[in-house]
């Protein structure tokens, strides 16, 4: 068997490393949002995040300094914040990745006193949904026609909520 065929197995494959994201990760994180999502951001939309003093980010990356696999996106003013946007390479997803982003950032949140976290995902969208669920959020409400799927055809946006503290 090749290398690549048995890390996508998960055998050799290391865990992630966790960081906070850095403005100079914005290309990247704007890469990996462009193959996680129909519409992506920019980098420039990114850099602009990162900067800015209300955002909270962390990466999960391959190996420390390696390539990013994961980022967990948040911004809000004490005691609430939102998820942005969540991701995670493709050949990744299902190992856990995206909810050990939750977890940790969801641990350095209750540390700096946030007690709620919002988001909105796409109805539809399972296995956010699947994640979102697992990491304790329920469904507070809906937002019909919010997004549009690949046919264009309106989709409704689930908010969801979870306490942290």
């Amino acid at each position: 068997m090749t290398r690549k065929l048995l890390e996508r197995l998960g055998f050799g494959r290391q865990n992630p490393t966790l960081r906070a994201a850095r403005p100079d990760d914005a290309p990247a994180l704007a890469q990996l949002h462009a193959a996680a999502f129909r519409i992506g951001w920019g980098a420039d939309e990114f850099e602009r995040l990162l900067t800015n003093r209300l955002t909270r980010a962390l990466v999960a990356t391959d190996r420390p300094g390696g390539a990013i696999v994961g980022f967990v996106l948040l911004s809000g003013v004490n005691p609430e914040i939102e998820i942005l946007s969540i991701a995670v390479l493709k050949h990744r997803r299902g190992a856990g990745i995206g909810r050990l982003l939750i977890d940790t950032a969801f641990g350095a949140l209750a540390a700096e006193g946030f007690t709620t976290v919002f988001l909105e995902v796409e109805e539809g969208n399972a296995a956010a949904i699947k994640l979102y669920q697992r990491s304790g959020f329920h469904e507070i409400g809906r937002r019909q026609g919010y997004y549009r799927d690949a046919a264009g055809e309106p989709r409704a946006a689930l908010m969801m909520r979870r306490d942290i503290a």
